[in-house]
């Protein structure tokens, strides 16, 4: 199984007794006066989704509730134990989807990532592209799994936090990419309560990786080529953004790309300014 999947390739493999296949959605939006709105897309889910899929609810399921962040990564133990509880194990093939711009299914995939599982896929263009497509849409109960056999190998770098983040502001082995829209790295948009970006950082927006008429990425030389123009080729890469989410796109791409040493810094701005740490214009 490639770590992107075609609507074709989900449809032909539906029902097989070794996958599992999960909607991750997640919506945000802004309340009148500006302050963020995070809900589940487990009514949306209900009202329709793919034949056989659950749906893995990234806010109350695989976030840890003890954090003051919103989508902080639990311990390895906990979120393999969770998963293991929906029919994930080390024998069993997992593919995410999600109604957005592909970025709540690779979040989801990033997690199972870095927990040392490798044998999950994220759907190109997820919900769009499927009913796009014509594929057949349900409304059953999601499926009840046996539980899985889930071992943890931990891959300690597939999330970093502030202090490594810090170092890489000045050390030139080290790639550090902002996902978010040019208009907040330039500062020129305030979402964070500080204007800019993290110093050294450049700017690979993770919605610009996706067409925004299919949700499918866009052409993997294409996304080569804007990630080379960057630097961030034999190097050391960590991506961030608002919360840790879109920077799960870019850094996707990157490793379907073939780049094995990416992080994600989990928290991302809010847990940079939340420090007090400084950003740049």
């Amino acid at each position: 199984m490639h770590k992107l999947v075609s609507t074709e390739w989900l449809a032909a493999e539906l029902g097989a007794d070794d996958l599992r296949v999960f909607d991750a959605t997640v919506f945000l939006g802004r309340n009148e006066d500006g302050s963020a709105t995070v809900d589940s897309g487990r009514s949306a889910f209900e009202k329709g989704h793919i034949p056989g899929s659950g749906f893995i609810d990234i806010i109350n399921e695989i976030s840890d509730p003890s954090s003051a962040l919103t989508f902080t990564a639990p311990s390895p133990d906990e979120l393999a134990a969770k998963l293991a509880a929906r029919g994930v194990g080390s024998e069993t093939r997992v593919v995410f989807y999600d109604r957005t711009m592909n970025m709540w299914a690779t979040r989801a995939w990033w997690l199972l990532r870095s927990i040392g599982f490798d044998k999950s896929a994220v759907l190109d263009g997820g919900w769009k592209a499927w009913t796009t497509d014509g594929r057949a849409v349900s409304t059953d109960p999601a499926p009840i799994h046996p539980a899985g056999d889930l071992e943890v190998a931990d891959r300690a770098t597939a999330f970093v936090g502030s202090q490594a983040v810090l170092e890489a502001t000045t050390d030139d082995s080290v790639c550090i990419i902002n996902a978010l829209s040019a208009g907040q790295h330039s500062g020129a948009d305030l979402t964070y309560g500080q204007p800019g970006h993290i110093e050294s950082a450049v700017n690979v927006p993770a919605m610009g990786l996706v067409d925004p008429a299919t949700h499918r990425y866009r052409p993997l030389d294409d996304l080569a080529r804007e990630f080379e123009g960057v630097g961030a080729t034999g190097t050391k890469v960590i991506a961030y953004c608002g919360g840790g989410i879109a920077a799960t796109s870019d850094a996707f791409i990157l490793t379907l790309l073939g780049h094995d040493d990416v992080s994600v810094y989990d928290g991302s701005l809010r847990d940079w300014v939340g420090r007090g740490l400084p950003l740049v214009v």
